[in-house]
């Protein structure tokens, strides 16, 4: 199907008026390409196999039409998302409660690992319109029995080749075969290997293909490559990666190490240099992980050093650089890490740190992209050595001790610091509001005055704790005892 032949307008698609009226509330005047091109056919019941990366819509795409989908009536289990990582269930819960606004009382439950399994069951028990979870909590659920999917009409299945590269495909087809066989079956893929192809052949009747070659293409991402030396005589790793934030100055930045180590160590190493930066690995508990990512988004934390499973379904807007301090050994990788910049028109940055012997990942990457030439590989002494500390971010994130189970909303955080004229509506960001907490971006001047108004003002007539959330880095070391060599 022809972009050119498909009508970008919401209001095309025959939509209840409520639905249209809270999507332009939300800023959605045009679909993105992959919204105009499946989501006639997802509206229609069909099945579909979609081709498209994080951060073309696609979340939009299958939630618009799932929420056509449910009887507000029933509190059966109408809709199941599955995704690769608690992060990306998190995104895509807080996306379907948006597009959600106009339907009252809709019940979304999240259900990941790394969460306590007793409050989840609580959950359960009072209904659920719509799950989104991980593959192996959502199986915990269904061997326990405290999760019925005899009633899912519509089926996600999101990332799919990242669920089946973390080895889950046993478990996505243990919960295939407990829903009906006449659900709609939605297959949102970055790539289609045969696996995903044999999936699909399996699973879904008569599905329609979109692929989507769009978004944040390889032209609009600047690639460097920066050798460190032959030996350990040469620049450290993080010491280069150090030199390259200092002298590009990005608003943020994501940079990715290979294992959960690097990123404890290349995180202390950029703290210490005096850097707002904060590690993201699979060791973090949840809560952990909730914070980093919230103060990332929020600005507050200018520096996420992260691997590739902990960064898997993040969706970072106007990211403007992505530093490899570690190559991957995987081209597909090293693709999905410079995709999180230069989407959507924006142009984007990619800087990536190597020692000599590491040199043929380089030229194995170069042979695979037409557009890299010499020019875009030299030494890290071409990039010269800033001095000073960096300015500290311009925002502070505060975090309230009450959420979405206090019935808390955004504008509930917003009246609250705006009262009295004390905050202006500029000195607040982002607000993140989760089930038992809610997190608010501040302008750094203003963080005492922000601080003192939420303590002394209730929020849905309750006072709540309030404070000013730390960037917190756990260390490590490796066993020759030094964390800083390469």
């Amino acid at each position: 199907m022809s972009e050119s032949h498909v009508t970008d307008a919401f209001t095309v698609l025959n939509l209840p008026p409520e639905q249209v009226d809270n999507l332009t509330a939300l800023g959605y005047t045009r679909m993105t390409p992959v919204q105009a091109q499946a989501l006639p056919i997802a509206l229609q019941g069909g099945d579909l196999i979609v081709q498209a990366r994080t951060g073309s819509g696609k979340t939009a795409a299958f939630g618009i039409a799932l929420l056509n989908r449910i009887n507000q009536r029933d509190f059966g289990t109408q809709a199941l998302i599955l995704c690769p990582t608690r992060e990306l269930a998190t995104q895509v819960a807080t996306e379907i409660r948006r597009l959600a606004r106009y339907l009252p009382n809709l019940k979304v439950v999240v259900l990941c690992g790394g969460q306590a399994f007793g409050p989840q069951v609580g959950s359960l028990e009072h209904g659920a319109h719509i799950v989104i979870g991980t593959p192996g909590r959502i199986r915990d659920h269904i061997e326990k029995q405290t999760l019925n999917l005899s009633r899912v009409s519509t089926l996600v299945l999101d990332e799919a080749d990242r669920m089946l590269d973390m080895g889950f495909s046993e478990d996505i087809e243990l919960i295939i075969d407990q829903t009906p066989a006449t659900r709609q079956t939605l297959l949102f893929s970055a790539t289609f290997p045969h696996d995903i192809e044999n999936l699909s052949a399996k699973y879904q009747k008569g599905a329609r293909r979109v692929t989507i070659e769009e978004g944040h293409g390889a032209a609009s991402i600047a690639q460097h490559y920066y050798s460190c030396g032959a030996t350990e005589a040469g620049e450290s790793r993080y010491a280069a990666v150090l030199r390259l934030l200092l002298h590009f100055k990005p608003e943020s930045c994501l940079v990715f190490c290979n294992t959960k180590q690097a990123t404890r160590e290349t995180a202390r190493y950029l703290v210490d240099a005096g850097l707002s930066a904060m590690p993201l690995h699979g060791d973090m508990e949840q809560r952990e992980r909730d914070q980093v990512l919230i103060q990332f988004r929020h600005q507050s934390c200018q520096i996420l050093v992260a691997t590739d499973v902990a960064a898997r379904g993040l969706d970072i807007e106007q990211l403007p650089m992505v530093i490899n301090c570690e190559l991957p050994r995987d081209l597909e990788v090293y693709t999905h890490r410079i995709g999180r910049t230069g989407r959507a028109g924006n142009t984007g940055m990619s800087l990536s740190v190597f020692f000599e012997n590491e040199r043929f990942r380089v030229d194995a990457l170069r042979a695979r992209q037409e557009q890299l030439s010499d020019s875009d590989i030299q030494s890290i002494a071409v990039v010269p050595q800033e001095r000073g500390k960096p300015a500290p971010p311009s925002w502070q994130t505060l975090s309230i001790a009450g959420g979405r189970k206090n019935k808390i909303r955004p504008g509930d955080v917003l009246g609250a610091l705006t009262a009295g004229g004390a905050i202006a509506a500029t000195a607040i960001g982002r607000i993140d509001i989760l089930d038992h907490a809610s997190y608010v971006a501040i302008a750094t001047a203003q963080v005492k005055e922000a601080l003192e108004q939420l303590a002394g003002r209730p929020i849905k007539g309750q006072k709540f704790k309030v404070r000013r959330c730390s960037m917190h880095v756990d260390a490590g070391t490796e066993e020759n005892g030094s964390p800083w060599k390469r």
